[in-house]
């Protein structure tokens, strides 16, 4: 549910952002979200490829994801990004941790963990040094 909230709250921040940054952040958040998506897409098929089920309804990601709210309305550029860095945090850490358990129980599904960690690091990384 946590990739799925951070691409609702990715585009979120993309509609709302401005500042001297605006185009870069813009597309910057666009191009998380299109990841986050991506790999929600790939966690909910592997889901049920191995017996389970995948729910991705509104309240589902409402009453399950662990990020907090980023707020309603205009947000500067480096609120922005800011915003996004701890949630791509966020989502980097349950990968960590989900990839460890994985590991132990099925190799398949530890490796699409491994993939959203690797990327969720990278664009972690990239966020932290626009903010220094």
């Amino acid at each position: 549910m946590d990739l799925m909230a951070l691409a609702l709250q990715g585009k979120q921040l993309h509609w709302n952002v401005e500042g001297r940054q605006f185009m870069s952040v813009h597309q910057q958040l666009d191009t998380i979200v299109g990841a986050a998506r991506g790999w929600s897409d790939e966690v909910a098929e592997r889901l049920v490829t191995i017996g389970g089920r995948a729910d991705g309804q509104a309240l589902d990601i409402s009453r399950e994801s662990s990020l907090d709210d980023v707020g309603r309305g205009r947000v500067t550029d480096i609120e922005a990004l800011r915003l996004i860095k701890d949630r791509v945090g966020v989502v980097a850490s349950r990968a960590r941790a989900s990839a460890e358990i994985l590991g132990e129980i099925d190799l398949g599904s530890q490796d699409i963990c491994l993939d959203i960690l690797r990327g969720m690091e990278k664009y972690h990384w990239m966020l932290a040094a626009q903010l220094q």
